[in-house]
């Protein structure tokens, strides 16, 4: 067929990937390329794509010293010996991972195992990389020999641009980008997170599939377009295309029983089988169509959750470590060491599954409770203050129950002197659960278009511990606010779009989720709600209300 064909077995690659059409790829410009890949310019012509790939991967920066097709050649026979490919034990950091055949005939499926073995020779510090097999698979469809295919994978294993990530190498930073993808479902498919909570016990452990269904269960047509992108774009298209999935996944399977015990094997099968419900373009599309974070924030949000795991001692895949993180995340809110006098356990789950993964592997802490320390603002700060992020719950009289997630310590209320100034990131929310549940994200988060990123000479404020400097800030305003940014970053058309919290001796107002705020008076008897009807959104809970019983709650490790 061509020079790049030595693996492939044509009677199962797809007919349009045979297209002799004469093309060239020419362009050098990142935007320009961008839109290429993501239209499949080079997906209908072999040639053409192995081609772009070899550009692609050569211009990776990577480490001075990176092993090339002559180092495979020097080693393979080594390292092989006169073993069947069949018969090479994988090294331990493939984790048991899918080794995917794709298209490749008989000599490729060999191939595929001795250069896992040759990088595990050339890359010792490698301890996690369960997508590993799958790249390898992949790009041996477009090598013209297994040295070729092993420089490749070196130059992307090898890439040293600090800014530019592309394959997990660790178990710390493949589990960080778990919780990661977690936070981002949480975000951004709500409606699939609600369910993966209802029918699974451990949601993290539904989420580590992440990269599973990516590199082992999407098939050849699939990936292979993911790739392309990936390549152009980096990390940022895995979450994007993983996201879609879920999305695709809850809205074929919505209302229908489950195919088998476990909802990480339904998923599996219905990745496995997408081609029956979606195509590879109607996937990317849905994939970009998500407003996501930017990269750089993303990154931000990965080295919060990295560093939440190196505080649990979690950085290595160890039975004990497993375990313990395992049960961190699904007792964290357990029966007998809970209670509440406005929540039930279940209802502390239900909030636990909004929270950022980071703070789920923490146990919830009573704070403060207007039972036990009365009702006092005062009282409510200085038992609150030295606590982030905290938790806020109230009951009414009239049974209702709402509250709020403050992702930020609210001693940040001095820095305003005695004027009421708000503060918090775009982690907050506010919810109801009583008569219904409902949960109110930052409205800014939902509805960008209402602010536009302030400019680094309007705020000469230090920051806070949990904010970004304004310097940091991404000028693209296209780009998605981080969950770290805080209020006063942004040119924002009113106080109420910006609301996060804010407090004085005389009151606290919490909210800004979809347009609903709560304002609590100085006795911490009285409240009422503010209610923008622009987001067809019910109120929280009554305009004005008395509180029964408010209760905040801080977060243990």
């Amino acid at each position: 067929m061509d020079e790049y064909s030595r693996f492939v077995d044509w009677d199962k690659m797809d007919v349009s990937a045979q297209s002799q059409d004469a093309k060239e790829l020419t362009c050098t410009d990142f935007h320009e390329l961008k839109q290429l890949a993501r239209q499949g310019y080079w997906a209908k012509n072999h040639s053409l794509r192995a081609k772009v790939y070899h550009k692609l991967i050569s211009n990776i920066p990577c480490r001075t010293v990176t092993p090339d097709a002559n180092v495979y050649r020097d080693i393979v026979v080594k390292i092989v010996g006169k073993r069947s490919s069949s018969s090479l034990p994988l090294p331990e950091f493939v984790d048991n991972s899918l080794i995917p055949t794709y298209c490749l005939n008989a000599e490729g499926v060999g191939a595929v195992r001795k250069i896992i073995l040759c990088i595990s020779n050339q890359f010792p510090d490698i301890s996690f990389c369960p997508a590993l097999p799958s790249v390898i698979a992949l790009l041996l469809h477009y090598s013209k020999d297994e040295a070729e295919c092993f420089e490749q994978v070196c130059r992307i294993l090898a890439c040293n641009d600090p800014s530019k990530r592309l394959i997990d190498q660790t178990f710390l930073a493949f589990e960080s980008s778990c919780m990661t993808f977690g936070d981002l479902v949480n975000k951004y498919c709500q409606a699939a997170h609600k369910l993966m909570v209802a029918v699974s016990e451990d949601v993290l452990e539904v989420y580590s599939d992440w990269q599973r269904w990516l590199f082992g269960e999407l098939p050849m047509a699939y990936i292979a377009r993911v790739f392309d992108v990936f390549l152009v774009e980096g990390y940022k298209v895995l979450y994007r295309v993983a996201l879609a999935l879920l999305k695709f996944f809850h809205k074929v399977r919505a209302g229908q029983p489950m195919e088998s015990d476990s909802i990480q094997q339904d998923i599996r099968a219905f990745v496995r089988d997408i081609a029956k419900s979606v195509s590879p373009e109607r996937l990317l599309e849905k994939a970009f169509a998500i407003r996501l974070f930017s990269r750089k924030e993303i990154q931000l949000l990965q080295m919060a959750n990295e560093k939440a795991l190196q505080q649990k001692g979690i950085t290595v895949k160890q039975k004990s470590c497993l375990l313990m993180f395992q049960q961190n995340v699904h007792l964290a809110v357990h029966a007998e060491n809970f209670k509440s006098e406005i929540v039930s356990v279940k209802e502390m789950r239900d909030i636990w599954s909004w929270i950022p993964e980071r703070f789920a592997l923490c146990q919830p802490l009573l704070l403060f409770t207007t039972l036990e320390h009365g009702c006092s603002l005062s009282r409510f700060y200085s038992h609150s203050e030295g606590h982030e992020p905290t938790l806020l719950l109230i009951k009414t009289t009239a049974k209702e129950v709402c509250g709020a997630y403050l992702s930020t310590d609210w001693s940040e209320r001095r820095r305003g002197g005695n004027k009421l100034s708000f503060f918090g990131t775009g982690e907050c929310f506010v919810f109801r659960l009583q008569p219904e549940v409902e949960r109110y994200e930052w409205v800014i988060i939902k509805h960008p278009e209402l602010a536009s990123t302030g400019s680094e000479t309007e705020n000469h404020a230090q920051p806070a511990s949990s904010t970004l400097s304004s310097s940091s800030i991404p000028s693209d305003p296209s780009d998605r606010l981080s969950p770290f940014l805080a209020a006063r970053h942004f040119n924002l058309p009113s106080k109420t779009a910006s609301m996060f919290m804010a407090g004085s001796s005389e009151c606290i107002i919490v909210g800004g989720g979809d347009g609903q705020a709560l304002y609590l008076d100085a006795d911490l008897n009285h409240g009422r709600t503010s209610h923008c009807n622009t987001f067809n959104n019910q109120p929280l809970c009554s305009e004005s209300f008395q509180i029964s019983i408010l209760e905040v709650w801080g977060f243990r490790d």
